[in-house]
């Protein structure tokens, strides 16, 4: 491999530590194969509705209270359900891939489809509805196009 940050005529070595040396994004990183990289992965992205063909809205919920959160969470589900147009696809909530933190249990649901202001308007009549209950364990937050899905 050529370059390095300020010394493109130099020579310079990647290291790349991996589980899975035989992943295609690995193999393609390894003979420096962006195009073969793009081609693939936007194929990809677009058959499962990945951006940029559509936004993904994650919505997370932490609580110290299993009942609270399993029924926060659902009835978030339910209004989304409900509210939200049939182009958005809901999936049910679910613990988080870690599933707890500092003793904080975490769930998430996951939307799939184009947001628009309508969209926005309706998360967030969503949650009005949730905090004007004063609810004071469980927090929810609200991330679109997140860079990671734990």
């Amino acid at each position: 491999m050529h370059g390095r940050a300020g010394r493109e005529k130099l020579p310079g070595k990647v290291k790349i530590q991996t589980y899975n040396p035989e992943n295609f994004s690995i193999q393609c990183a390894k003979k420096q194969n962006y195009e073969m990289f793009y081609k693939t992965e936007i194929a990809l992205r677009k058959q499962l509705k990945y951006p940029p063909f559509c936004d993904i809205i994650v919505i997370s919920f932490n609580s110290i209270k299993e009942d609270e959160i399993k029924y926060i969470s659902n009835e978030v589900y339910k209004y989304l359900k409900n509210n939200l147009e049939e182009n958005y696809k809901i999936f049910l909530p679910m613990p988080a891939p870690i599933d707890k933190i500092q003793n904080r249990l975490r769930y998430r649901i996951i939307i799939k489809g184009n947001i628009t202001e309508k969209t926005n308007e309706i998360l967030n009549k969503c949650l009005k509805q949730i905090y004007e209950r004063n609810i004071k364990t469980t927090r929810i937050s609200i991330d679109v196009n997140p860079n990671n899905m734990s």
